[in-house]
Parts: C-alpha cells; sequence; structure tokens
C-alpha cells in the first residue's frame, strides 16, 4: 500500500473531495475544507500527484 501512495500521494484527499461534492449537490463552495486539504497535500509533493490537475479548476471556485 504504501508504494502506491507514494505514486499518487494525494489520493485520499481527492477522494474525500468526491464524496464531499456528492453528498452537496456538487457545489464546491461547501467543499472549502477538503479542497484546501488538496491544495495543501499538492503543495506538501510538489504536484506530483495527478489529482493535483484538478485542483486548478476547484481553486477558482473557493470565495476569496
Amino acid at each position: 500500500m504504501a508504494k502506491q501512495e507514494s505514486i499518487e500521494p494525494c489520493k485520499k484527499e481527492a477522494c474525500y473531495i468526491q464524496a464531499c461534492l456528492s453528498k452537496n449537490n456538487f457545489l464546491p463552495q461547501k467543499c472549502i475544507t477538503v479542497i484546501e486539504l488538496l491544495q495543501s497535500c499538492c503543495e506538501k509533493h510538489n504536484y506530483n500527484s495527478t489529482h493535483c490537475a484538478s485542483l486548478s479548476g476547484l481553486l477558482k471556485q473557493k470565495p476569496k
């Protein structure tokens, strides 16, 4: 399991976002906390996860 985690270090956070969006009619503003978790993970791993690619679209939805 640890080997796969190193390949996709932010998969868990991306799954949290998907679950949150599903529960909240796909309204990203209701999932800011989990979006920020993914952002933090991506920053920590220098955006070395395929799950970080979707982050830019989600961040545009985040209130400033």
